[in-house]
């Protein structure tokens, strides 16, 4: 959007006034008309009569009847045509004021523009013409997006004037700003508000919001921190509460960061997945990943977050680094089911084993491995050969250890080597014990009864 859009220049344009016309009696033609006025102040007869019909032309007395615009405009040109060399420097001025009025109704800001120059060749220009010349070429010329040109006459009409103005600093902040130079955009922007604030007046909060881009731009990070908590006070917006974290971030304060990301998500200003997402990520980061699993769960229940395989990962994940293995197991199927690999099964089979459910956990590890395309198939297969283990299924214990020996490199193949060791002592053990259990059954077989 054109700068000139948003400042609009009805809140820009200082309309240069037209002098107010003197009360003349114009009595019946036998009356002489007052010899034509040649200094600098006033208007002569001619040039006066015909001003006159060119402002009834431009605002007539009646509110309902409708200006003529070009009848104004021929009136205008047939004027200047006739008398302009023979007019006084005041005469001119005022003249080229009914232009600028007409090229500023037609919203033809080129041609306002070339009349406004022209305005200021005048040499008796008044002072007070001069100054509303210099600050409507400022914010005409902004309009027109020739931001230079704006910068050299807001600064020549700062140079004339004898006080400061808020919308010089506000054009001359924009100005400076698309043109790049943001440490001179800066302090006029700071003029301008405190010269509001210093009136009593109420700024708004895009007036804020302008100069804290002005901090975050030039990477002011600890100003930029001050001025959106006083946003947040002022407004309690929840783009500000947004920025909080975001300043917290570029100051490398991960806490304050999270908790003030928090605070937004519990005010319900979170209103879109990646924030979800990134809030209870961070969770976990801060040693709260089951306060981060809450959060995603609330983002997946009110639709926000996609139930995709990354995002139910990272909830999976949550509960991992929180040691509620119940809770991930949900999640990990449903991983494990969307998953094109069998990394999804294998993490499920994970949490299985941790929570001794050995025969899931084999189950999984099996369609894991039925699945394909592992990131790690010497553990998955290792992995069953535990489960297996644990219930006591030596022959596919060993099956898998030494299939985990034959998918993996030299320090897997040793880990599985050492697990077939641990394999068959167990199972040696296991048969003693056996073996023993079957003795001490025929030891202690009753005898038969003596009594029949």
């Amino acid at each position: 959007m054109r700068i000139a859009r948003i400042l609009k220049l009805g809140f820009l344009i200082v309309a240069l006034v037209v002098p107010a016309l003197p009360q003349l009696v114009l009595a019946g033609e036998e009356q002489r008309a007052p010899p034509e006025a040649r200094t600098a102040g006033t208007l002569g007869t001619q040039v006066m009569r015909a001003i006159t019909q060119i402002q009834e032309m431009m605002t007539p007395e009646d509110p309902e009847d409708e200006p003529d615009l070009d009848g104004a405009k021929r009136e205008l040109d047939e004027l200047r045509e006739r008398r302009w060399e023979r007019m006084n420097d005041f005469e001119k001025q005022t003249v080229l004021n009914f232009y600028t009025n007409y090229w500023l109704t037609l919203e033809n800001y080129a041609e306002a523009i070339n009349t406004f120059k022209e305005l200021l060749t005048i040499e008796e220009l008044r002072e007070d013409t001069r100054l509303r010349t210099l600050k409507s070429l400022g914010q005409l010329t902004a309009a027109e997006e020739i931001w230079r040109e704006s910068i050299l006459y807001y600064e020549l009409w700062r140079e004339a004037s004898l006080e400061e103005d808020d919308i010089v600093y506000r054009g001359l902040s924009y100005a400076h700003y698309q043109v790049d130079e943001l440490p001179q955009a800066l302090p006029y922007w700071i003029n301008y508000m405190e010269m509001l604030l210093d009136r009593g007046e109420v700024l708004d909060r895009d007036d804020y919001a302008y100069l804290n881009g002005l901090y975050f731009q030039l990477e002011d990070f600890e100003n930029a921190l001050d001025l959106t908590k006083t946003m947040i006070v002022l407004f309690d917006d929840q783009t500000d509460w947004m920025n909080l974290s975001a300043v917290y971030a570029s100051l490398d304060d991960e806490e304050r960061r999270v908790r003030s990301l928090n605070v937004a998500y519990l005010k319900d200003m979170l209103d879109d997945e990646n924030r979800f997402l990134n809030l209870g990520q961070s969770m976990g980061g801060i040693d709260a990943p089951l306060s981060g699993a809450k959060v995603l769960i609330d983002g997946i229940e009110k639709e926000i977050i996609e139930q995709t395989e990354e995002n139910l990962t990272t909830l999976s994940q949550m509960y991992l680094i929180g040691s509620d293995y119940e809770a991930a197991l949900e999640p990990a199927l449903r991983v494990a089911e969307l998953s094109e690999s069998g990394d999804g099964y294998d993490t499920y089979g994970y949490i299985h084993y941790v929570l001794n459910n050995y025969q899931d956990a084999a189950d999984a590890f099996q369609m894991a491995i039925d699945k394909g395309d592992l990131s790690d198939p010497a553990d998955t297969f290792l992995f069953l050969a535990r489960s297996l283990l644990e219930l006591d299924d030596f022959e596919g214990a060993l099956a898998a250890a030494r299939q985990s020996a034959d998918a993996g490199n030299e320090t897997e193949r040793r880990s599985a080597s050492d697990y077939i060791t641990f394999i068959n002592s167990t199972q040696d053990r296991y048969n003693i014990i056996e073996e023993r259990k079957a003795d001490a059954i025929d030891f202690y077989r009753p005898y038969p009864s003596l009594i029949d």
